[in-house]
């Protein structure tokens, strides 16, 4: 193993050149593992001659395509700093984490070029108005779209090609910022070093039996920009030469169709997958390919695990994971005995333990805090590493749990106010930051709802500023929301109250709004 996540590709690439390595559902593209190397090989002089150099941060803001893999390796070739962003974040959204991270160079594609272009004027603006004359834009690539002046083309991006990229690299250093909620509950990015990502595809590949082998076809439909599909995902299949079916956004019907003509082999999910799945009349009959399906980055009712299990007669194998653990912490694959009300057990090389509100360990059977430790730990928060882990190795989640005797972690609850939508966070103090904006507003609350299909939804509490009626200030906030947020973090409902429930120090009582949703879903309100 190297010291660079690139190096896993230029291996791939060595041991089975012919060998396909990705294909893409919707155009039928295919790419071998030689050429996808050359591919990346082309991205990391492309950005060298553009004058980027080790350490510069480079935004991927494309759907899941053979291009986007090409410029993340090209990118960690090349010792820079890839930052993968959702493609469908709102203008509001890809200016903050431009501005934020600092990047020189945006690359998009169809889905983005828009947006892209209208963020990177925001930041143009904004730079002019602090008046740092030092300071420039990031210049943008763009993938299948007529350039405009000042932009690149990805064919001019990757014309050329050479020796590598000189330099070695240090393992420790900065691979990948993906955005999260942290512990704070307000986005920040984790820092991801190549040790790191390196670590968590070794901890996985060990695991026996393996979730992911050499001759498997796995599912791509779990976005690229989220930790789990970049390095649980796509780290897999490059570790493991396996097969992947680049896939842009999930279609029950259209998935089951791509299951069954592509011979889908393993299928890494998310929870909500499963209730559109099991509407499907013949949902039985057409996952026969399939002999591994994987469900992370969010909790699965166990009776919807059991119910899909018979059915199919397929187990669901769950797990845990953080942005932070890059991502995978625990696996029932790694259980003595697997238990449908589990995440399983911790992954070879991490360890988990348990603490209470004083930092020791909680009575025998009580839940705690989890805490981990391992390899495959990030860095701290960009931009100075704060609110890593700490001196020993230990880092807490936020999250709270407890272990039985086997090691097998059961999910309590979170400490934090995140909000997990169809696999994606959501943190309440952005969503409410952006309904604050309205003139109408006086104060903003946001919680998670529960949700058959998505898992948890996002509900809104405001209360007036001045005589504005309230169908007409439900709507301005939803139109609001759909103009600066994306589309899994607006409300799917919005309440006008009063007032707010608050402590005597004025902070909101969430768990009460908490209390007020489940009596509701319980019919005991109107």
């Amino acid at each position: 193993m190297g010291s660079n996540v690139a190096d896993l590709l230029a291996t791939a690439a060595r041991e089975e050149p012919e060998r396909i390595a990705l294909s893409e559902a919707a155009t039928g593209r295919t790419v071998t593992w030689a050429v996808l190397d050359d591919l990346a090989s082309r991205v990391a002089h492309g950005l060298s001659s553009a004058g980027m150099v080790a350490g510069y941060r480079v935004i991927i803001a494309t759907t899941n395509r053979i291009e986007f893999v090409a410029t993340y390796y090209g990118v960690l070739r090349a010792r820079m700093v890839a930052v993968p962003i959702n493609p469908r974040s709102a203008t509001g959204e890809v200016v903050r984490m431009l501005a934020d991270s600092g990047a020189r160079m945006v690359v998009s594609d169809p889905t983005t070029a828009g947006t892209v272009r209208a963020a990177v004027v925001g930041v143009r603006e904004a730079l002019a108005a602090s008046g740092d004359a030092a300071a420039s834009p990031p210049r943008v690539v763009g993938i299948d779209v007529a350039v405009e002046d000042g932009e690149r083309s990805w064919e001019q991006l990757v014309a050329q090609t050479g020796e590598p990229v000189p330099g070695e690299t240090d393992p420790e250093s900065l691979a990948v910022l993906l955005y999260t909620s942290g512990t704070s509950g307000r986005p920040r990015a984790a820092m991801l070093s190549h040790r790191a990502l390196l670590a968590n595809i070794e901890q996985a590949a060990a695991v026996d039996p393996p979730m992911i082998t050499g001759r498997d076809v796995v599912l791509g439909v779990l976005p690229l920009f989220h930790v789990y599909g970049l390095n649980a995902v796509l780290g897999q299949v490059v570790r493991q030469h396996a097969r992947m079916v680049l896939v842009d956004g999930f279609d029950p019907e259209g998935s089951l169709d791509i299951i069954e003509d592509e011979a889908i082999s393993v299928l890494p999910v998310a929870p909500p997958v499963f209730a559109y799945w099991m509407q499907v009349p013949g949902l039985e009959e057409r996952l026969g390919p399939v002999r591994t399906i994987l469900s992370g980055s969010a909790p699965l009712a166990a009776d919807l695990t059991e119910a899909f299990s018979e059915r199919t007669g397929l187990a669901i194998h769950q797990g845990y994971g953080l942005t932070e653990a890059a991502p995978v912490v625990t696996s029932d694959l790694c259980s003595k005995k697997a238990d449908p009300r589990s995440v399983g057990a911790a992954l070879p090389g991490i360890e988990i333990r348990l603490a209470d509100e004083t930092g020791r360990a909680p009575d025998e059977d009580d839940a705690g805090e989890i805490l981990i430790r391992g390899d495959n730990l990030f860095s701290g928060y960009w931009p100075d590493g704060a609110d890593g882990p700490g001196e020993d190795g230990w880092w807490a989640t936020g999250d709270v749990g407890y272990l039985d005797a086997d090691g097998d972690l059961f999910l309590v609850d979170r400490l934090k106010d995140l909000v997990i939508v169809s696999g994606f966070n959501v943190y309440p103090s952005e969503v409410e930051e952006v309904i604050l904006e309205l003139d109408d507003v006086a104060q903003a609350a946001v919680i998670g709802v529960e949700d058959e299909m998505t898992g948890e939804a996002v509900v809104a509490y405001v209360t007036r500023a001045g005589e504005v009626d309230p169908d007409a200030l439900v709507e301005r906030v939803r139109a609001h929301c759909a103009a600066r947020l994306a589309g899994f973090k607006q409300p799917s409902v919005v309440n006008v109250v009063d007032s707010l429930p608050s402590t005597i120090t004025g902070k909101v009582q969430k768990g009460r709004l908490r209390a007020t949703e489940r009596r509701r879903a319980l019919g005991l309100l109107e």
